[in-house]
């Protein structure tokens, strides 16, 4: 996965803003649910955040507080560093995080934790519980997906390179039941977003 998003970093904001390969699919209510979400998260309460994964800081830059973004490429990093130069970035993985316990107030990730299989969902858990306890996901809604819960999917870059993906779709309740209880405070046809 780590070669997949360092060479996906560049385009990989396309995915958000509907240019390039994505311009041409058909993605009803994208643009008013992206405004959304982007709303959703700029209402939390201003907190001393982590941001796993934060890839291009897409989302990162809508966080209020104090903001670290954390990305195991370095390609996204520098994709981050440009859209969201108000926080500090540090590269490390999401599975192991070099911080202490209680270091921030609130974890939050977004298009991450759907590509979890079962062994690294737990593991993430456990260490976002332990650095912080709050934790906010975000990620892909079931209701999109059409029913399907889980699947391998072929993905495709501008240079022609094949990846293998696995992803996660999630409803409210579901990902909420995950994170070991919580709220949504976005639920649309695109994105879910659970506070625990």
């Amino acid at each position: 996965m780590r070669a997949y998003y360092e060479q996906r970093a560049p385009e990989y904001d396309d995915w958000y803003l509907g240019v390039g390969k994505w311009e041409d699919r058909d993605r009803p209510g994208w643009e008013a649910e992206l405004e959304g979400l982007r709303g959703a998260i700029e209402a939390l309460p201003a907190r001393r955040t982590l941001d796993v994964a934060c890839g291009t800081g897409f989302l990162t830059r809508h966080l209020p507080g104090k903001i670290v973004g954390l990305d195991q490429s370095e390609s996204m990093l520098d994709e981050a560093r440009r859209r969201a130069p108000g926080a500090e970035y540090v590269h490390a993985d999401a599975l192991e995080l070099p911080f202490g316990d209680g270091s921030f107030e609130r974890v939050f990730t977004a298009h991450f934790y759907g590509h979890l299989e079962d062994a690294d969902r737990v593991r993430f858990l456990e260490e976002a519980r332990r650095v912080a306890p709050e934790l906010v996901v975000v990620d892909s809604s079931a209701v999109h997906a059409g029913g399907i819960r889980e699947e391998w999917q072929e993905r495709i870059l501008n240079d022609g390179s094949r990846w293998e993906v696995y992803k996660r779709y999630f409803t409210p309740n579901g990902l909420a039941d995950e994170l070991g209880g919580g709220e949504a405070i976005f639920a649309g046809h695109w994105f879910v977003a659970v506070r625990s």
